[in-house]
């Protein structure tokens, strides 16, 4: 029997509840496939800073460091300023663990309903890497004469060859083992035409290593447009920090809303943290009508990441058979509760 530990981060708002979940599930389909779970609960989040003002503790990153994944609901307190959370907490986790791949499929499901017109799920299945360690995330800048009429403030993006460099690597990787066609470049080097220079010139230097497929480049405001024109045109994305913050949200809304989307923040090396894409949600906290397909689907990217590549599909094809029962992805309207979702996804998975 293989064991994993797994650490929770369910965080602020409605997060605790998708974890939940997910973890239900987990639990309720581990003898199927050979498998036990340890999972430990940790409380990063608003409510233990507004308690006691910490953020990530070196007895933290002891016990997230010492397990096999992280699985996370959401961070965001409405009674703590925006980017406290963010940067001391998510930024914080993933450059301690050097998480340099933000890891983002974006597919319609099936039965899923996307903005597009005449798009379906034949034409939105794509992935987007995304460089998750640098770029203008990287917090690098200051301000000199704060709060004056003087006042200047500066935010540096900081591109290192060694860190695009194993993020283009991995998105060819990526390609070459999931049968994908072409990988396309984002940037700007237009206008960014130092840091992207070195982005599009190490790009066509690991592309020589992977003649079978096929590359292109878009700047990333032309990568907004395809995505939403021809989406069919892209298999894998491969763009820095804030591009790709940028158009996996837009990626979310094309493959049917946030309520579904997934993410990954990848170490091939050592311990990754899976998340759902939305925030914390918190008006809904405690009502039971968040939508948990996505923290679901977050621990179906773990699995997958841990090697357990069937229990993961097994996952995935009960996220896409309980997509299709929904009424809508959208929280409070998807004629089910958070736990009968759930519950929906459990009992798809034991009935295979």
């Amino acid at each position: 029997m293989k064991k994993y530990n797994i650490s929770l981060l369910p965080g602020d708002g409605t997060g605790p509840e998708v974890v939940n979940e997910a973890v239900k599930i987990l639990e309720n389909t581990k003898s199927n496939y050979d498998i036990e779970f340890n999972f430990t609960n940790n409380d990063l989040g608003g409510d233990r800073y507004l308690k006691s003002n910490e953020l990530v503790t070196s007895k933290d990153l002891e016990e997230l460091g010492s397990s096999d994944a992280i699985l996370l609901g959401a961070i965001g307190h409405p009674d703590v300023k925006p980017g406290i959370l963010e940067q001391g907490i998510l930024l914080n986790l993933r450059k301690e663990f050097d998480q340099y791949i933000n890891l983002r499929p974006v597919v319609l499901y099936p039965g899923v309903e996307t903005p597009l017109a005449n798009k379906g799920s034949e034409d939105i299945n794509f992935t987007v890497v995304r460089e998750n360690t640098e770029g203008l995330y990287a917090g690098a800048g200051g301000y000199i004469h704060y709060g004056t009429e003087n006042e200047v403030a500066t935010q540096e993006s900081i591109n290192t060859w060694k860190a695009i460099n194993r993020c283009i690597v991995y998105a060819f990787e990526y390609a070459k083992q999931n049968n994908r066609k072409k990988v396309t470049l984002c940037a700007k080097t237009n206008v960014l035409t130092y840091a992207h220079d070195l982005w599009e010139r190490i790009f066509n230097d690991v592309s020589e290593s992977y003649p079978d497929i096929e590359t292109d480049y878009g700047h990333v405001d032309a990568v907004c447009m395809w995505m939403v024109k021809n989406p069919e045109w892209f298999d894998v994305i491969v763009t820095d920090n804030m591009f790709g913050d940028i158009i996996t949200d837009l990626g979310a809304m094309i493959q049917g809303g946030m309520g579904i989307a997934a993410g990954g923040n990848i170490n091939p090396e050592g311990v990754s943290m899976f998340e759902p894409i939305g925030g914390s949600a918190p008006k809904y906290t405690g009502m039971n009508v968040i939508n948990p397909l996505a923290c679901i689907a977050a621990a179906s990217m773990m699995l997958n990441q841990l090697g357990e590549e069937q229990y993961a599909k097994d996952i995935e094809n009960g996220i896409i058979k309980t997509a299709q029962k929904l009424e809508s992805l959208s929280a409070g309207k998807m004629g089910m509760s958070t736990s009968d979702v759930g519950d929906a996804v459990l009992s798809t998975i034991l009935d295979n």
